[in-house]
């Protein structure tokens, strides 16, 4: 059995000062997976004893970037999608393991006003073709914050949300042609009709308090080892981040 969490940390320095350690120590997973880590080489020691690190740094400073902790080393990491228009922003890390793919992945933010709508559309078709390529190659687990709420019941306030950044119609259909394409949503599949659960809250309003979220991070998986999901967790509770951390079981 493999334990996977994936958690955007908006900026790893401040979570670190808010619990970051400690539900990593307690969660002990065999892969964690990290969004939005704000910075580069050499602003911090992390101490993850039994854990070999992987990073991919955006180059703008203070920005994105992702970062994979595994107890297991890999057969290969690429950083990047192969794409120099895509590859600059940290937003990828995939992993080689013998029989899966992992790939790690901060999805560009439409942005507010949609400035980066059209940029995301083709970001989004890019990134399903490189993991469709790897598909045919392994099976493939992909996480991170997807930036998206997919359908109506991923998010508090669907009918006001409509055009908001993260529910486009644009955005929601590029998700639904990932999972046509042979992957799941892992949570969806186990919970097909559970309400009120989100894994992204606004700082403003009290919105986490008052539980008025959005679903948009993700484990997605080939379709083929949906067998092997063992369970899904939403770890609604752990805070240090406007994220709370999600998690999969799988029998690898």
């Amino acid at each position: 059995m493999i334990k996977m969490v994936s958690w955007n940390v908006n900026g790893l320095r401040a979570c670190m000062n808010k619990g970051f350690m400690v539900f990593f120590k307690h969660v002990d997973a065999d892969i964690f997976c990290i969004q939005e880590s704000k910075l580069q080489e050499g602003q911090l020691d992390l101490i993850t004893d039994g854990y070999y690190q992987y990073w991919n740094y955006a180059v703008k400073k203070g920005y994105s970037g992702t970062a994979i902790f595994t107890k297991k080393k890999p057969i290969s990491q690429e950083n990047g999608i192969g794409i120099d228009e895509h590859d600059t922003e940290g937003r990828t890390i995939t992993l080689e393991f013998d029989n899966y793919y992992l790939v790690n992945v901060y999805t560009p933010n439409a942005k507010r006003a949609l400035e980066r709508l059209s940029y995301r559309m083709v970001w989004e078709d890019a990134f399903r073709s490189y993991l469709k390529k790897l598909d045919s190659l392994k099976p493939v687990i992909v996480c991170g914050d997807m930036n998206v709420a997919h359908k109506e019941i991923d998010l508090k306030n669907p009918a006001s949300n409509h055009k908001s950044a993260g529910f486009t119609d644009e955005e929601r259909n590029k998700f639904s042609q990932l999972l046509d394409s042979g992957f799941i949503d892992t949570f969806r599949y186990l919970y097909p009709n559970e309400k009120d659960a989100y894994t992204w809250w606004s700082y403003m309003f009290n919105a986490r308090a008052k539980n008025v979220g959005w679903r948009i991070d993700y484990f997605c998986i080939s379709e083929r080892i949906k067998e092997m999901l063992l369970g899904a967790v939403i770890h609604k509770d752990i805070e240090g981040s406007d994220h709370c951390p999600v998690e999969i079981t799988l029998n690898l």
